[in-house]
């Protein structure tokens, strides 16, 4: 499928923001498997758990097993490669002094989803505050190297990076990478980018809607709490349209929702599906669509509290 739609991980069990209850039973029968009963639903996730801790090559082996061929992954890039303030402030390494040694250590967890063809993308999220420079230039090409095996997309959020545009899209392009396109409340340094996602040089148009809680985004009680943002049917609208045009052009089209706050990314997902004229699958609860009327016409329900 030249477009899929998915959401931003697929466990949040826990705060305000939980989804459990919502999509996920709030209690759970014996063997109750999220990753499967999610899989019925998309085809595909992406993976941020991998962001903060390098799984066991096991463990990514089991994600394959427990959903269908069919289903794709994309898998964030490990913070030590990114954010190193992050990164030391968890016990690692304070510099940007990563090593041949630890890219084999990634390469070897993500194996499992690579050999059997159901890695989509290699996504690499950088920090705002990661700017364009000569250093930065040259640090991003030495990641597209060392991951260039798999289908790379990148995320850059400074401006200075769209201040230039055509140099920074044409070097990530000479290494076969997507350039990230996110939507996200927008503060002085963001980024500028449009919805011309068709005139990309890469085969990969990887997307990333963040939500729109400007309020919540830069101060808020818990971290989730920035993500507590429902897209009307009208603002995802324009995304559908420019993936439509993207996929006619080609190109393969992965979009993530990540206003995941009590499974808004869920409903959103499943909208945007409808509007790109997919099948939405799988049965939803009664009770997510009494949250998100927008659902109601579009998801089947089981009719079953959760």
């Amino acid at each position: 499928m030249p477009v899929r739609v998915g959401t931003s991980g697929w466990n949040y069990p826990q705060g305000r923001g939980t989804w459990n209850g919502v999509f996920y039973p709030a209690k759970r029968t014996r063997g109750f498997d999220e990753l499967a009963y999610y899989a019925e639903h998309f085809d595909t996730v992406e993976v941020n758990s991998t962001f903060y801790r390098v799984p066991p090559a096991a463990h990514v082996e089991q994600w394959r097993q427990r959903t269908p061929p069919s289903f794709g992954f994309s898998v964030k890039l490990n913070q030590k490669f990114t954010h190193p303030e992050l990164y030391a402030a968890r016990g690692g390494a304070s510099d940007w002094h990563v090593t041949p040694g630890d890219v084999d250590e990634f390469r070897i967890a993500i194996d499992p989803l690579a050999a059997a063809g159901r890695l989509l993308a290699l996504l690499v999220q950088f920090p705002p505050s990661f700017q364009c420079g000569t250093e930065s230039l040259d640090y991003v090409g030495w990641l597209a190297d060392a991951f260039s095996a798999y289908p790379l997309a990148v995320e850059l959020r400074h401006r200075s990076w769209s201040d230039r545009g055509a140099d920074t899209a044409a070097r990530l392009a000479a290494h076969g990478a997507a350039w990230v396109q996110i939507d996200e409340p927008k503060f002085a340094g963001s980024i500028e980018q449009s919805l011309a996602w068709e005139q990309h040089g890469s085969s990969l148009v990887y997307v990333r809607l963040h939500g729109r809680n400007a309020a919540a985004w830069w101060t808020h009680e818990q971290a989730d709490d920035r993500y507590d943002y429902l897209y009307r049917p009208d603002e995802l609208r324009p995304f559908a349209d420019a993936a439509r045009r993207a996929a006619t052009g080609g190109r393969r089209v992965l979009m993530y929702l990540n206003n995941h706050f009590s499974a808004k990314a869920v409903a959103n997902a499943a909208v945007l599906k409808s509007q790109l004229g997919q099948l939405v699958t799988g049965e939803y609860p009664r009770q997510i669509v009494e949250r998100y009327p927008e659902l109601a016409g579009i998801v089947a329900t089981s009719g079953l509290p959760l």
